[in-house]
């Protein structure tokens, strides 16, 4: 019982979610890059791609300050916390990727759809 109220201990109650102990810390933005890479997916990709990679691009930028960060001194960050900044980051590629890919979907979809409107006999339909 002695190694709760210590806060260099390995006791998993001691999670140092960020107060500086001496202890390793979490990344200041790894949840917010997992989060917004997140949503560069799902609900991104169904916003007509606008969304996703505006949320994309917001978390590779977040992504490599704090990586950055975990380069100068690996020692004092935790490592779930570096793992939640590359899934993020993942996340965020990926979501980049789709939503291009939705938004050329889009632009070949109404390229097509105009072009077979523009070969109607709209003339002969008195």
């Amino acid at each position: 019982m002695d190694n709760v109220n210590n806060p260099q201990s390995n006791n998993p109650i001691n999670t140092n979610t960020g107060s500086n102990f001496g202890g390793p810390k979490n990344l200041p933005n790894a949840i917010a890059v997992l989060v917004l890479g997140i949503c560069s997916i799902f609900p991104g990709c169904f916003c007509y791609g606008i969304v996703g990679i505006i949320c994309g691009i917001i978390a590779l930028v977040l992504a490599k300050k704090d990586l950055a960060l975990y380069a100068a001194n690996p020692g004092n960050y935790i490592e779930g916390s570096y793992k939640n900044l590359k899934a993020g980051r993942v996340c965020a590629i990926i979501g980049i990727c789709l939503s291009a890919l939705y938004i050329v979907f889009i632009i070949v979809y109404v390229l097509i759809l105009g072009a077979a409107f523009s070969m109607m006999p709209w003339g002969n339909m008195h």
